[in-house]
């Protein structure tokens, strides 16, 4: 039986960066032949349309909260996400996950109600190049009749909300004091959206995936850098860290490795939401840039 007074138990997602001009086709920005054969990927990727909804000073993300709602290729119907965050923090500095440290935020995490008798929330090990996070997350499937499996777009800011609310989640929404969530998320605005490519394939033996982030960007002439990661899941810590330490080394001597952590979320929060946008059509700030 579960003991409120223990933790969570959570799973393990390695992530790595890679170098989009050594691994994309400079043409069509699709893996090139040389990824494709490393990791066995196929032809066809599975698309997911994606966007994140906050307030305009961004309260929400602040709060270490992102609700997110995707679309993914060949799912009837939205994903619906709400994600609780709780940096790890490497008192050892050698990107390791040292025990004492995860415990550490999975102690924070029981303190805020996440402990394990949770039932309806995943607690999973975020791990990147030096980079671990622990999230904590509820997801919810919506199903609308106009919303097919070949369907990709996402809807709108006024149906977004709508549709945030109704399923808002009671940790979520009573966060900081009663109705906290819905009462942000009556405010919000999307942040996105971005229509990124996984390729699903696999590498000595473990199933992988290679996504491709095409994100708004003022530093490249085409206004876009495309983020790519290559990514893996285990329910052991021991495993996911030797072959972390192996997918790190492999990636290194092909020299795609980016030597850095994947902050997806974080860029698209910071280059999207509300922007000021040039005559060339670039954006030239951000919101967090003037308030």
């Amino acid at each position: 039986m579960a003991d409120a007074n223990s933790t969570m138990t959570p799973d393990f997602e390695v992530k790595f960066l890679l170098n989009n001009s050594q691994v994309l086709d400079s043409g069509s920005f699709k893996p090139n032949d040389i990824l494709r054969a490393a990791f066995n990927l196929p032809e066809k990727p599975i698309t997911m349309n994606v966007q994140f909804l906050d307030t305009p000073a961004k309260e929400i993300y602040n709060a270490g909260w992102s609700p997110r709602i995707r679309k993914i290729e060949g799912e009837s119907g939205y994903e619906l996400t709400f994600k609780k965050r709780y940096p790890i923090i490497d008192h050892q500095a050698d990107g390791a996950i040292d025990a004492g440290d995860l415990l550490t935020a999975l102690n924070l995490a029981k303190g805020d109600g996440f402990d394990a008798t949770e039932t309806k929330y995943d607690a999973q090990v975020e791990w990147g190049f030096e980079k671990q996070t622990l999230s904590i997350s509820r997801k919810k499937k919506v199903k609308k009749d106009s919303v097919g499996k070949k369907e990709i777009g996402l809807p709108d800011e006024k149906e977004s909300r709508k549709l945030l609310i109704e399923e808002v989640p009671g940790k979520f929404d009573d966060w900081s004091f009663e109705k906290w969530g819905r009462s942000l998320l009556s405010q919000a605005v999307i942040y996105g959206p971005v229509l990124a490519e996984r390729y699903e394939g696999t590498w000595e033996g473990v199933e992988v995936d290679i996504e491709v982030w095409p994100l708004r960007s003022t530093d490249t002439e085409t206004g876009i850098e495309n983020i790519v990661e290559v990514s893996f899941k285990s329910d052991n810590g021991n495993e996911a860290g030797n072959k972390h330490t192996a997918l790190g080394q492999f990636l290194k001597e092909s020299g795609w490795l980016v030597p850095g952590d994947s902050l997806k979320t974080q860029l698209i929060m910071d280059r999207y939401g509300p922007q000021e946008v040039g005559c060339s059509g670039k954006v030239v700030r951000n919101y967090a840039d003037t308030a």
